[in-house]
């Protein structure tokens, strides 16, 4: 514990002693303007975080990036019956890859077909680990969603039920965890392997979100070289908070429980591990000498085709104040020029259906609104948004499972941003806003061809967390730009060629496919400027603590034997101190950490 105190507060993990707050990243050298911002962003107000929740490094981007569903646009027809089975065997290929250590990283368990993946992935492992000398490690973590926590046993059964228990000579040692503070949990989705391969970005590991009939769009991305240590070191954290909390003394206690019985704690942690009586009971954490050994180490030696790489992640309430990744991202915002084109689920909260009023306590994001307002209003910069149908239900779920799109139309989102451009110029004429919208302001529902719904009238949905700025620079992650306090990583790419790739195999059929101009209406923006869009004051947190609500705040849909049911009351609360270390809070830190 105390050489994760002091990579968190004191010492930079292997190379370097920060000296206070503000650092400077030594491979922050030629980044362009957007990455300079989000560097001088980081550096200046989360250096204590350097190397743990951020970082400037290096890494090749791996083919096209990895979109689902493939071969829709310009397609009026459904996907075909496993039209993308080619995914989760993507990211089990990844996986299987791993010689020493892998960390996998997700909202949720796998189901479905990437169960089996995974699972034969693991059996890969397993075989190779006997000619090993040390055990392969293989961490697994998952969120302890409010009201369905994690059954980390039943997890490590599914995915080691072929693997023999009686061969002495594998050498294979699994963990599963999940944890949950407050209204913050895991949603980061990472497969790093042996510190040089990476799979990163929005997608869960759900057969039915994305493998059936009306799947769900998502992204991501795979990558090569020094930026899979940055993903191994953001879990290292969580794998540090969950040993912290069961060694607790609430946690000695919760250690002797089974993982199926419910439990009446705002913090729960959950973790197994596998082979049971042989693995120790927490997992070790990742360093540069946990994967010497690896043959892949070599292929970091070759940097021909690196680019300029920044991780930036946020753990939610499990640090107390600091969320890096968020004033990332509103610099990069901050420093464009000329153009943002964003892909995002949405920008607004859960909406109660039939009304343009958020669930109670839920807010708009003030701080991304008002930076894309300014730059309009400042700088005259275009905006190209993509956003899901509302209400969006893959594979014939139910609404409590899965529902993309939180329930706005574009008119609202346009009004939002419009609305903060007034709140810094309250004496702006009504023509000049109406030349925002009309000139700078784009933004559509996602559609395929056209259409926006599939072929049994189902809408189309948005999962994806991705913008790009100016066109030199973009970012592919987990995190939303509505307001969710959760654990969140992704991963800024820093390079004009790389990122035109992208625009040019992602964002421009997806827009050509998407943008008819009928989303927005000038005369129903400028009407809807007046209307209060943000949630009463209070009420919905305490239904959510039942699980009332739950549901709404995230969707999901892994199968539901791997999940419990419980009830939140006030219970233990763990924050990181002014050391950086993890303690129970008083009384009084807790209500100012609990929102």
């Amino acid at each position: 514990m105390a050489s994760f105190v002091a990579k968190l507060f004191g010492l930079l993990p292997e190379e370097e002693e920060s000296s206070g707050e503000e650092v400077f990243d030594k491979d922050s050298t030629g980044l362009s303007y957007v990455g300079e911002a989000v560097h001088d962003a980081l550096r200046m107000k989360h250096g204590r975080h350097h190397h743990l929740m951020w970082n400037v490094t290096s890494g090749k981007t791996i083919g096209s990036v990895l979109q689902t569903p493939t071969n829709v646009w310009g397609n009026s027809a459904d996907p075909e019956e496993n039209h993308d089975d080619w995914f989760p065997k993507k990211m089990a290929e990844i996986i299987s890859k791993t010689e020493a250590f892998c960390d996998v990283m997700s909202l949720g368990p796998p189901d479905g077909k990437f169960l089996t993946h995974f699972a034969r992935a693991l059996g890969v492992i397993a075989e190779r680990s006997k000619s090993s000398e040390k055990p392969i490690i293989v961490r697994m973590m998952f969120g302890n969603i409010a009201g369905m926590p994690v059954n980390c046993n039943a997890v490590i059964k599914a995915l080691t039920n072929d693997l023999r228990k009686d061969d002495d000579e594998v050498k294979l040692q699994l963990w599963v965890g999940a944890w949950r503070r407050g209204f913050s949990w895991n949603h980061a989705k990472i497969i790093a392997v042996d510190g040089v391969f990476l799979h990163t970005g929005g997608h869960n590991l759900w057969d039915a979100h994305y493998l059936s009939n009306n799947p769900v769009h998502d992204l991501s991305i795979e990558f090569e070289g020094r930026i899979a240590r940055d993903g191994h070191r953001f879990a290292n954290t969580q794998w540090e908070f969950i040993q912290y909390k069961q060694e607790s003394c609430v946690g000695c206690v919760v250690d002797t429980l089974p993982d199926y019985l419910p439990l009446l704690l705002r913090t729960r942690v959950t973790v197994s591990e596998y082979p049971e009586g042989k693995a120790q009971t927490f997992p070790p954490m990742f360093s540069r000498t946990m994967v010497a050994r690896s043959s892949h180490q070599a292929l970091l030696e070759d940097k021909t085709s690196c680019v300029p790489l920044i991780s930036i992640g946020r753990q939610g309430s499990m640090v107390f104040m600091s969320r890096p990744a968020d004033d990332a991202i509103l610099a990069m915002i901050n420093s464009a020029q000329k153009i943002i084109r964003l892909v995002l689920q949405d920008l607004g909260p859960v909406c109660i259906p039939g009304t343009k009023k958020a669930l109670p306590g839920l807010v708009w994001p003030k701080e991304y609104l008002t930076a894309i307002g300014r730059a309009i209003y400042e700088r005259g910069v275009d905006i190209e948004m993509v956003l899901s149908n509302p209400n969006s239900i893959p594979g014939g779920l139910k609404g409590t499972e899965a529902n993309y799109g939180n329930g706005w139309d574009c008119i609202d989102v346009a009004a939002e941003i419009i609305k903060r451009i007034q709140k810094f110029d309250s004496g702006i004429d009504d023509a000049r806003l109406r030349a925002m919208v009309s000139d700078n302001l784009r933004i559509c529902f996602i559609r395929h061809n056209k259409s926006s719904t599939y072929e049994d009238g189902i809408s189309i949905g948005l999962h994806s967390k991705h913008f790009i700025v100016d066109d030199k620079c973009c970012y592919i992650g987990s995190q939303n730009l509505y307001m969710c306090d959760l654990a969140e990583w992704g991963v800024v790419i820093d390079n004009e060629e790389a990122v035109q790739k992208i625009l040019s195999d992602y964002f421009t059929p997806m827009w050509e496919n998407s943008f008819t101009g009928e989303d927005v209406d000038v005369d129903m923006v400028m009407d809807g400027l007046e209307v209060d869009r943000d949630g009463e004051q209070g009420t919905f947190y305490n239904d959510l603590e039942s699980g009332g609500a739950g549901q709404h705040l995230m969707p999901h849909g892994g199968g539901s034997e791997y999940y419990l049911q419980e009830e939140d009351i006030n219970g233990e609360v763990v924050d990181m101190n002014e050391r950086g270390e993890f303690q129970v809070a008083d009384n009084e830190k807790k209500d100012e950490g609990e929102e």
